[in-house]
């Protein structure tokens, strides 16, 4: 059951892809019964060959390889590419694809924005990571700043478990009104106890469109409302909602040292725009904010005093919070939370400007208008998003896409 804390769990940090993609890759290699994967980027670049070659060893001594992608985000992935994956047993699933209009992507809401591995049900990993080359650094000075999260112990029996009920619901054909299959689920035996692996309680958390729209978002805010001493949020694509903000206002307040570690190098430039039309409200209320400006920031991590920490793909963004399918891990234990908070600290003192009000350089009085403007959008989006078509969540084997007429990719565009 999603949402509660599961004891005895063994959590480690991995950061970028060079700590990320030999560990996935190694355990995809030790392999034995089964290999759930799903990402919003699979690109057909270094990455995303290695992974296919990891892939076809393992399914070709008889595991069991599923992988789930993003139709909007996993652009341009040749016939070859997947046929290689499908003629060798993989059965490989994009979520929700849709044709182009005018050469233009049309699917642009109610992503599968997660990123989860699981092998043999006994190891996981959750993060922010995609299979793409711009997460090395050695693909230069685009190249991201990420985390991601290797489990062990019982929770990832619930993480496995909840994937599969992904691809089940998935694969269910409409066969009725919306309000109905939205609501459906399939049965799902109780995930299979694990023995304990470390001292850590952990939970994975989840946002749809079904029945855990805010459960991140409510997260995030129970652990800032209960924070004591700090907060520290690192996120790549920054304009929450009115609650978020003004309980990071409040904290502030109250003498919790909260430091905010956004982008100074975006990958899009609307998303320091956005951001930054907050650095009045945020600043004034005693939040420190921190512009990371050494490479794109694409982080979703974040802790609080000595024990809380999280590690995800949610952005805290709109999408993220009222569209997208995201998936966090919530950790609790002091040593997760002081190596993360020992990683974060270093970022802020070596690759990271620290924004002052000084710098800030509007006239008062745009300064007043504009905090009007953003202080109700903030108060009223979430609703907003929510009006936008939710649908049950449609995965399409990808044999099925390459063999439609005039079909050359699986090519519906990408975003971070």
């Amino acid at each position: 059951m999603r949402g509660r804390w599961v004891p005895g769990n063994k959590l480690t940090l991995l950061e970028n892809g060079e700590d990320f993609f030999p560990r996935v890759f190694e355990c995809i290699a030790a392999a034995e019964r089964e290999v759930l994967l799903e990402t919003f980027i699979l690109f057909e670049d270094k990455v995303g060959k290695a992974l296919q070659e990891a892939l076809l060893i393992a399914a070709r001594r008889g595991v069991q390889v599923d992988i789930t992608i993003d139709g909007y985000g996993s652009p341009d992935l040749s016939p070859g590419y997947i046929s290689a994956l499908t003629s060798a047993g993989v059965r490989v699933h994009v979520f929700d694809p849709s044709p182009r209009l005018w050469g233009y992507r049309t699917n642009l809401f109610r992503r599968m924005h997660r990123k989860i591995v699981v092998v043999d049900g006994k190891r996981a990993f959750v993060g922010g990571i995609n299979y793409s080359a711009d997460h090395l650094s050695d693909f230069g000075p685009e190249a991201k700043q990420d985390y991601a999260v290797e489990i062990e112990g019982p929770l990832v029996a619930e993480i496995e478990q909840f994937v599969c009920t992904q691809l089940l619901l998935g694969q269910q054909q409409p066969d009725g009104p919306l309000k109905r299959l939205l609501k459906r689920k399939p049965a799902m035996p109780a995930p299979a106890a694990l023995p304990a692996a470390g001292h850590a309680q952990a939970m994975l958390i989840t946002r749809d469109n079904r029945e855990h729209q805010n459960d991140i978002e409510r997260h995030y805010r129970i652990a800032i409302r209960g924070a004591r001493h700090r907060i520290i949020i690192a996120n790549a694509y920054f304009f929450p909602g009115y609650r978020l903000l003004r309980q990071l206002r409040k904290a502030a307040r109250r003498g919790v040292d909260v430091r905010l570690i956004l982008q100074g190098e975006p990958d899009m430039p609307i998303v320091k725009i956005a951001a930054s039309m907050l650095y009045h409200h945020l600043l004034g209320a005693g939040v420190k904010i921190y512009e990371y400006s050494e490479r794109p920031l694409h982080g979703k991590v974040a802790l609080t005093d000595n024990e809380w920490s999280t590690v995800g793909s949610s952005n805290l963004d709109p999408l993220s919070l009222s569209l997208n399918l995201e998936a966090n891990v919530i950790i609790k234990d002091r040593d997760f939370n002081q190596h993360l908070a020992e990683n974060l600290e270093k970022l802020m003192q070596a690759s990271c400007r620290q924004i002052q009000v000084g710098d800030l350089p509007e006239s008062p009085m745009w300064v007043r208008l504009r905090s009007f403007f953003v202080f109700h959008l903030l108060r009223r989006y979430p609703a907003w998003f929510g009006w936008l078509p939710a649908h049950l969540p449609r995965l399409t084997p990808a044999e099925k896409l390459l063999g439609e007429p005039g079909v050359d990719h699986i090519n519906e565009g990408q975003t971070s």
